[in-house]
């Protein structure tokens, strides 16, 4: 029977001889659950690790289509028990099948007896060799380093050996040597070996130490005093030299040297430097005092900008130069007249009041210029390139903040650098991998001189000791920059590497540095694969960075999946109060890189033919990782720049013409596919600063089969915040309070829940108390809501508002029965501040995994006398969104969020995943979800409408694939006889007036937006059925959906009919989340929440390669309000684009050439037409036939199109 196969055990362990098969070790909650749901029987057990205590486990039981968990705890003796209500008696036991033994017999506390055990699956020990990478067949041995972690930063919280090596050896001594000495004495000796063998093991580290001292200080004794210097590396050769039984006395003589040394070597210096000032009063310092390498005065040649109606007076564009002064502080705007003469006018950096980037044209900026006091200029200029904007916006922000009078820095820079060395070391110079130089985005000429504050190097395969590669990279960023950068940590997991260098200027704003590493090599025991990863705070901001080297070989997919959840899981970084969540919501940035060895898909052929031809999308959609993203498999939420380089892997060494693709193993050919193996992604909290400037890999190190790949960001940091104004008084402090909170969690579980809330800006974290709300319609979801009666409110440390909008809340859903995590999301208090309640929406993960959705209503309370703030540096930058095209000072409705979500994110993300003759199509799709509008109900109220936040159809399961088409039941589909509600009423802003745009929307964003929370959802059929006509191309799956799971209404909404009210003049209303992705399942989903209504957003950029779709847009139910919204979306869409009207509404006077090419259809003419200087649509009707075709317009029915457009416009 199967109780005596696991029968108990009066062994050590807790598991008996050998783990009973219905132990599952450290399998996950989630996990747990989906294998009791096949099982699919009453009484249905296993038991696995606790996830919220070590040492404690968890059984778990089907019961009537619900698992119930019961802890099992161990008590001081090392007795298991399962945790009773209090005053319950608890059973003890020995060892786990002993108690599982007594829970096979009815009626012993449980709500069912254990009938069913679910045993694992015992699965082959997974071979991590890849033959076809060549591996050899036993892997590489660690290298023979004593250290395999280095951190000279201030403050380590990671525990070495040695940090208590002394204690523990002098105990050892106490406790045992201690009488073999004793003995000893009595026996006549007149020394201690054992204690002199204690000392000599205390002070090995002190010896190291004391060398590295002796060597600096001698070099610079042959620097200042070269008479004595000779006799000091003498007395240093002579106390090296000595060794063996002497070793203790050696160290003796090391430190009076070192003392000698220390008293005389400033009266030396002193007296050279003396003798070298009076003998040359004018030399330059040495080389090694001198500070970084000043920046060169650095010129741009640009057009001004004017439109035609100006051009009229100035006779033609002018031609001006730029010249940007960083060390002086100074712009020089000069421009040329006639006779070669020069007009050139200075601006110093307090005068430069905004840059603004057009987002239309990627190539101009706008500068505002103080004039007076109170009064401003604007002037656009158009660069040669996008890429000599962008060095010239990095040249003013350094500019800007080299002289700012802010003691902290608002924004660093940062460079991250990953490359599998091959077993190789690296070559003389490795330039062009530091300063950006090769394929794909690079920075411009001008930029890449300028130091970056952190560097941050992770290598694979890198056999070189750690001290030689770390000297290394200082001594190369040494050459470039004049800078001798700091180490903060060195972390090695045999050949994977993690360097991180930090300007000297910021070496005290570290702190805080934590370092960890984990195996997943053969059996997750061995490092030739796995991860190493350093943490640590730049004043008040947390980064991480993990380097890892994943499982090679092209059909290991899921292995790479599971390597990068352990690593994820196992990897201890950061704030040890997060242990609730994973590393990717500990910080408020953490980056990810390495040799990832996620492959192409595609046959070899196909792929070389398509790199000769530099067109990489095609081989990006049959990337293995995107694949995997696009799954919700790996990364969730994180981002990529988008790659614009050839594969990384595999060339021919001393080459980068050749990519070596097969190779003849003992198992016969085996081929590698050329794959960007190499890769850095990251993730950053919801309304944080960070932007990826460029993305590439270097063409000239050839020694390795792999490239080097680089990426540099710009990243706002927040500083140690000190209040000017003390401890708030009572009357003075702010307060977090929550109105109420309701989460969806995927879960069969039927347990109570509550919420438990952690922040820097708390003493220390909360909870919530239980759900008083619970309900669910589907056996594997659970809908789990709090009243404000249950919500604690929040006290921050500090009231100041410039505090409170850099703090983040980090949420976890808890389960009373375990303490375990069912999700955990992070909020941006920023959006929060305000009188009124703001709402909030945002996704549930858990493992890497998401497992459900929150959203609730709260507000940050902050007194008035704590209000005051300042313009952040990144702020100072911004992005045009209103560009109409007209002239300046004309009269003029600024566009909205939602135009730019339509022109921008919809565009490209329809050019990308769709053909380009359907973007309008496409985009009726999703405007018909997007603009539900709220409806009133009898009372005047809000009434109850479908909202996607309880609709599980969006919730990912992993396998299932996107039916993007499925059939949709009847409940879900729009009723047709539903009444247009009126129109919301908004008010424009005034004619003429330029509102400042929020800091860093739109492409090049400044800003990181809230995560996404859910993939769009399948499209009804009465929607489908509209473009059953069109030539749709049958897109890839982005997510798999589960189209068949849904929680009906809890109360009926009022239907909606299709395309009812996005008539021209309909009246339809935007929703207050119409820029979300999730609202696009609104009327496919449950009922709508109560509350105030969030505010509206602007749009956020595009999304990133690989992010779902709507990655940038989600901020829209966080953010505070900006710009109005002055028009609805049916005049923004054309009646013949929606419903093949002959008539057109086009209104030409208030639209943008790009708005009007996308109504049409034919945005892909936008850039040529622009190019061609047709911007202004007030100019469009003279255009002619001949001006289309220069312009590449050259099918002759989209040049009928525009040109019968621009006829009915005229009548």
């Amino acid at each position: 029977m199967w109780a005596l196969r696991c029968g108990s055990s009066g062994g050590v362990s807790p598991l008996g001889p050998a783990p009973p098969m219905w132990y599952h070790r450290d399998l996950s909650r989630a996990a747990a659950e989906e294998l009791l749901a096949r099982a699919g029987r009453d009484g249905s057990f296993l038991v696995r690790d606790s996830e919220s205590v070590n040492g404690a486990y968890a059984l778990c039981v089907l019961f009537q289509k619900h698992v119930h968990t019961y802890r099992i705890l161990p008590d001081d003796e090392g007795f298991l028990a399962v945790q009773t209500s209090q005053g319950v008696q608890p059973k003890r036991f020995k060892t786990l099948p002993e108690l599982v033994s007594l829970y096979l017999n009815p009626s012993q506390g449980l709500v069912t007896t254990l009938l069913f055990p679910v045993e694992r699956e015992e699965m082959a020990v997974s071979d991590d060799r890849d033959y076809s990478d060549g591996e050899d067949e036993k892997p590489p041995l660690p290298p023979r380093s004593a250290s395999t972690s280095t951190s000279p930063g201030p403050e380590t919280p990671t525990e070495s050996p040695a940090a208590n090596g002394l204690s523990t050896i002098s105990h050892d001594y106490l406790k045992g040597s201690y009488a073999l000495d004793l003995e000893a004495v009595k026996q006549g000796a007149s020394s201690l070996p054992h204690l002199n063998k204690t000392l000599v093991s205390s002070c090995k580290r002190l010896n190291g130490e004391v060398d590295k001292v002796l060597c600096g200080l001698e070099i610079l004794s042959k620097v200042f005093d070269q008479q004595s210097a000779f006799m000091v590396s003498k007395m240093i050769q002579q106390s090296v030299n000595q060794g063996g039984d002497q070793e203790l006395e050696n160290l003796v003589t090391k430190l009076a040297i070192l003392k000698d040394l220390l008293s005389s070597i400033e009266k030396k210096a002193l007296k050279a430097l003396q003798d070298m000032s009076l003998s040359s009063p004018c030399s330059p310092p040495p080389f090694s005092m001198r500070h970084s390498k000043a920046i060169p005065v650095q010129a741009f040649e640009v057009k001004l900008d004017v439109y035609l109606a100006e051009l009229t007076k100035i006779g033609k564009s002018q031609k001006y130069t730029l010249s940007v002064d960083v060390e002086g502080g100074r712009l020089v705007v000069m421009k040329k007249v006639k006779d070669n003469q020069e007009d050139w006018t200075t601006f110093t950096h307090d005068k430069i009041r905004q840059l603004i980037k057009s987002q239309r044209v990627q190539n101009k900026l706008g500068i505002v210029f103080e004039k007076e006091k109170d009064k401003s200029q604007r002037k656009d200029f158009v660069f040669a390139s996008a890429k000599k904007r962008e060095a010239f916006c990095q040249l003013l922000q350094l500019m800007k903040n080299k002289h700012s009078n802010q003691d902290e820095p608002d924004m660093i820079s940062i460079f991250i650098g990953t490359w599998n060395m091959g077993s190789v070391p690296a070559p003389k110079s490795v330039a062009s991998w530091m300063l950006c130089r090769g394929l794909g985005k690079t920075l411009d000429e001008m930029a890449v001189t300028i130091p970056h504050d952190l560097y941050v190097f992770g290598s694979q395969e890198n056999s070189v000791c750690d001290r030689e590669w770390v000297e290394s990279l200082r001594v190369a960023l040494k050459e470039q920059t004049e800078l001798d950068y700091k180490p903060i940590a060195i972390q090695t997991l045999w050949n994977i590497k993690l360097a991180v260098l930090v300007k000297p200027e910021h070496e005290n704003r570290i702190s805080h540095v934590g370092m960890s590493s984990v195996k997943t090599g053969i059996a997750n025991t061995l490092g030739n694969k796995g991860a190493v990863g350093v943490s640590f705070m730049f004043n008040g901001t947390s980064f991480g960075f993990v380097n890892c080297h994943l499982t090679s070989g092209n059909e290991k997919i899921g292995r790479r999946n599971q390597n990068y959840l352990d690593i994820l899981r196992l990897l201890s970084l950061g704030d040890k109060q997060l242990s609730s969540f994973d590393i990717s919501l500990r910080f408020t940035h953490l980056f990810w890189l390495g040799d990832l060895n996620y492959r192409l898909d595609m046959d070899i052929q196909e792929i070389l033919n398509y790199i000769n031809r530099k067109e990489f999308e095609p081989l990006l959609k049959v990337d293995q990782l995107n694949l995997e993203r696009e799954k919700n498999k790996v990364f969730l939420r994180f981002a990529e720049e988008e790659i614009s380089f050839p594969p990384t892997y595999r060339y021919e060494r001393g080459s980068r013409d050749t990519y070596v693709w097969q190779k003849q193993k003992a198992t016969g050919m085996r081929t590698n596919v050329p794959s960007w193996c190499d890769r850095i992604l990251w993730k950053s909290y919801p309304e944080t600063h960070i932007v990826c400037n460029s993305y590439g890999c270097t063409d000239d190190i050839v020694t390795s089969d792999h490239s080097p790949v680089f990426a540099t960001f710009e990243v706002g940091v927040t500083s140690q915040f000190v209040s000017k104004k003390g401890l708030p008084k009572s009357s003075e402090q702010a307060y977090i309070e929550f109105e109420c909170i309701e989460a969806i969690v995927k879960t069969a579980s039927r347990t109570k829940f509550f919420i438990e809330f952690y922040s820097t800006c708390l003493e220390e974290f909360k909870k919530s108390y239980e759900n008083d709300t619970q309900n669910s319609d589907n056996i594997n979801f659970l809908r789990v809501g709090w009243s404000n009666k249950q919500l604690t409110t929040l006290k921050p440390l500090l009231s100041e508002i410039e505090y409170l909008q850099d703090q983040h809340l980090l949420l976890t859903v808890k389960s009373v029965d375990g303490y375990e995590s069912y999700g955990e999301c992070v909020l941006a208090l920023k959006s929060m501040i305000g009188s009124t309640a703001q709402q909030f929406h945002t996704y549930l993960s858990h493992r890497g995994e998401e497992t459900g959705n929150i959203r609730g209503s709260m507000r940050v309370r902050v007194p008035s006398e704590r209000m005051g703030t300042r313009e952040r540096l990144y702020e100072w930058i911004s992005v045009d969104k209103d560009e109409t095209g007209g002239p300046r000072g004309r009269s003029s409705v600024s566009h909205t969020s939602l135009v730019l979500f339509k022109e921008e994110t919809a565009a490209r993300y329809s050019e990308k995943y769709y053909l380009q003759e359907n973007v309008a199509i496409f985009l009726i799709l999703c405007f018909l979800f997007l603009g539900r509008p709220k409806q009133d109900g009898p009372d005047g109220g809000d009434s109850i409408s479908k909202n996607s936040f309880n609709n599980p159809a969006y919730y990912i399961l992993e396998g299932v694939p996107n039916q993007s088409a499925a059939a949709i039941s009847p409940e879900l589909l729009p009723s047709p006889t539903s009444s247009n509600p009126p129109a919301a009423k908004v008010n424009p802003p005034s004619a003429g007036v330029r509102t400042k745009p929020p800091a860093g929307g739109g492409a090049g964003s400044t800003l990181n937006r809230p995560p996404p929370d859910f993939p769009p959802p399948p499209l009804p059929k009465g929607a489908l059925e509209m473009v059953t006509e069109a030539p749709f191309n049958k897109p890839r799956p982005l997510y798999p959906d589960l189209a068949e799971v849904r929680i009906p209404p809890a109360a009926p909404a009022g239907p909606l009919a299709l395309g009812e009210g996005f008539r021209r003049g309909g009246g339809m209303a935007l929703d207050d989340q119409s820029c979300s992705v999730l609202q696009m399942a609104k009327t496919l989903s449950e009922s709508e929440f109560s509350g105030q209504p969030p505010p509206r957003a602007p749009s956020a950029p595009p999304p990133l390669r690989g992010q779902p779709m709507g990655a940038g847009l989600d901020a829209c139910r966080t953010f505070p309000p900006r710009n109005p919204i002055t028009e609805s979306i049916a005049e923004d869409m054309p009646e013949e684009a929606l419903w093949g009207s002959s008539s057109s509404s086009l209104s030409v006077g208030e639209s943008s050439v790009g708005e009007w090419l996308q109504r049409l259809g034919l945005e892909k003419y936008e850039r040529g037409l622009l190019h061609n200087g047709w911007d202004d649509l007030e100019f469009l009707s003279d255009i002619t036939e001949e001006d289309l075709e220069e312009a590449g317009v050259l099918d002759p029915a989209h040049k009928q199109i525009l040109l019968e457009s621009l006829r009915q416009q005229q009548k």
